[in-house]
């Protein structure tokens, strides 16, 4: 099988990368509880934290009217914050209360919302603890959520990797499809890689505990999310294999993603082809449908969930823009090469963030298009800068050829809204008309 073109100009992989460490613009790690207490049907997010940390999730996830929601706080008090109190000991009592009153719950995480020594209780001991207390029917891991710890998107990082070593062990040759999904999304891979004769998969995060979900030196896994760097390295602890390929957005990088696997696998060109021909035709034509208010624009990035590489890629490679800046929270060269490879040769490539002195790049570059996160967006927009959220890219369904049309149209929206102001700027109505004369 071919593997995808490289620009003729070169890629950015070998690019100079600008550093920074400076005052960031970003959401915590406790985001991610957001989609992943929706992903993991039987699945609860106990936070250890502050009313603040309640706040931020209450009016982040909304108030679940309809559904009591998989997701709490364990509020701490002043007391506890000064280890005046058995934080351990009413951890354990809240517990069993919370597991007594949902049986359903068979996966409990508790999620730091701040390093051990502000919030003065160790919850990798209480996890071990107790796991071992309402064994075999509940599984209690930890992770870190905190802002200090992780940014936006590291929370499903830190969820992932925290069950890696509790997989079972197998010595079958199995692949397994790593990152959070959208379930239809998930549905339509799956489809996808089972056509071509592929399987058993194996998910993870799985929608349910999943028993048959193990991992060894016959792994192969396939990551989803450029995000997952620390799973990544868990899994490979494990002795699995990565199988490095860009990221699934639009038609290329779905095409690269898949022929990765089908070659990993044995899959014959003929059957790629006829597994993938008629998605691909509908992938393109969405694209091009929707890339039409795009083309010959510029982007420039902020670092906000590290989808930006993938992307940008995306952007200038099937949708005809230009990059001028491309910013990661972080750059981890066995997840975003593939997509760096393939990444015309031209932008700014920067890590971590400096938030003044970006903004004054982006306001000296004046893009024609500026993707950022919610606190920049409309400073941005009051200075006549065209913006996208960029949370608005990890809530909507953009993986895989079914959703490559609405992927570019998440970027060519604001850039039609913008143009249809500036015509009707430009042509007054006829009330106004009648007025001026």
């Amino acid at each position: 099988m071919n593997a995808p073109l490289t620009p003729t100009n070169g890629g950015c992989r070998s690019a100079p990368v600008l550093k920074e460490r400076g005052q960031r613009e970003v959401f915590c790690g406790l985001t991610g509880i957001i989609w992943l207490h929706r992903k993991m049907q039987d699945a609860f997010f106990l936070v250890v934290g502050s009313r603040t940390c309640a706040h931020l999730l209450q009016s982040a996830a909304g108030v679940m009217i309809f559904a009591e929601p998989r997701f709490g706080t364990a509020i701490l008090e002043e007391q506890d914050l000064a280890g005046m109190a058995d934080a351990h000991q009413e951890l354990d009592r809240e517990v069993a209360r919370l597991l007594a009153r949902r049986p359903d719950i068979r996966q409990l995480f508790l999620v730091g919302s701040c390093p051990s020594e502000v919030i003065k209780i160790d919850l990798a001991r209480a996890a071990e603890r107790l796991s071992q207390v309402h064994a075999p029917h509940v599984r209690v891991l930890n992770y870190s959520g905190s802002g200090i710890e992780t940014t936006f998107t590291e929370g499903e990082d830190a969820c992932l990797a925290s069950m890696v070593p509790v997989l079972k062990d197998t010595t079958a040759r199995e692949l397994l499809v790593v990152g959070a999904l959208p379930d239809v999304v998930e549905d339509q891979m799956v489809s996808l890689l089972t056509d071509m004769g592929i399987g058993p998969i194996r998910l993870l995060p799985a929608r349910l505990i999943d028993d048959t979900t193990a991992v060894g030196e016959n792994t192969v896994f396939a990551l989803t999310q450029p995000f997952l760097g620390d799973t990544h390295a868990a899994l490979e602890r494990r002795g699995a294999r990565h199988l490095a390929a860009p990221f699934p957005f639009g038609d290329e990088g779905t095409t690269a993603w898949l022929r990765a696997i089908a070659t990993e696998f044995g899959v014959s060109e003929d059957t790629f082809e006829a597994v993938t021909a008629a998605p691909r035709a509908r992938a393109r034509k969405a694209i091009a449908q929707a890339a039409e208010a795009l083309r010959g624009k510029s982007v420039f990035f902020f670092p906000d969930s590290q989808l930006e590489i993938p992307l940008a890629r995306f952007l200038t490679r099937e949708c005809g823009m230009t990059a001028v800046e491309v910013g990661s929270p972080y750059i981890h060269d066995a997840l975003h090469g593939p997509d760096l490879d393939l990444l015309p040769a031209g932008p700014q490539i920067s890590e971590g963030q400096d938030v003044d002195k970006q903004l004054d790049r982006a306001r000296a570059a004046r893009p024609d298009l500026t993707v950022c996160g919610l606190g920049l967006a409309n400073p941005l927009e009051a200075e006549g800068l065209t913006t996208k959220w960029a949370i608005e890219l990890v809530f909507t369904p953009v993986h895989f050829y079914e959703q490559a049309g609405d992927l570019a149209g998440l970027f060519s929206r604001p850039v039609r809204r913008k143009s249809l102001l500036h015509m009707e700027a430009a042509s007054p109505s006829q009330e106004t008309r009648e007025v001026a004369r």
